[in-house]
């Protein structure tokens, strides 16, 4: 078993105790889906803490999502509810980049696609080629390929 899951357990049984009911369900609905991917397939495995880490990240942008979905519908109660279980999975992501951090990385990969001859708008998959695995897990792909957009057109 992954450390990561380990420690989601743990926090699990820890809210439990407490009476902590938002990060408790939080942690029940995090760890299902973790559940639902080792068995997914032909055969049951283990996941690595990445694979964990990846699950995670899915859930809280569906967090992120729903409450977008939940302020356009009218409904801020749910949408704060949302938005406080994304912060509580948070908490077991890796910190994510700041704009200036993101496009420091980006302008270093787009340097790096022009000196391999990759030039103008037709460079983004070249750029995010080399970007993605330096930020993979810190920055969200929409956002980065915004950034790797913004860098390419000048």
């Amino acid at each position: 078993m992954t450390t990561l899951k380990t420690k989601l357990q743990d926090d699990l049984t820890t809210a439990i105790k407490a009476r902590d009911e938002l990060r408790s369900s939080t942690l029940r609905l995090t760890l299902t889906a973790i559940q639902k991917e080792e068995v997914a397939g032909t055969e049951a495995r283990a996941l690595s803490d990445g694979e964990v880490e990846k699950i995670i990240a899915r859930e809280a942008k569906k967090r992120r999502e729903a409450a977008e979905a939940f302020d356009k519908g009218g409904r801020s109660e749910s949408a704060e509810r949302e938005r406080a279980e994304g912060e509580v999975l948070a908490d077991y992501l890796p910190k994510q980049l700041t704009d200036d951090e993101l496009e420091q990385l980006v302008a270093a990969a787009v340097a790096e696609a022009k000196g391999a001859g990759a030039e103008g708008p037709k460079a983004m998959g070249a750029v995010m080629k080399i970007v993605n695995p330096q930020v993979a897990g810190r920055a969200e792909g929409g956002r980065v390929a915004a950034v790797v957009k913004k860098l390419l057109a000048g």
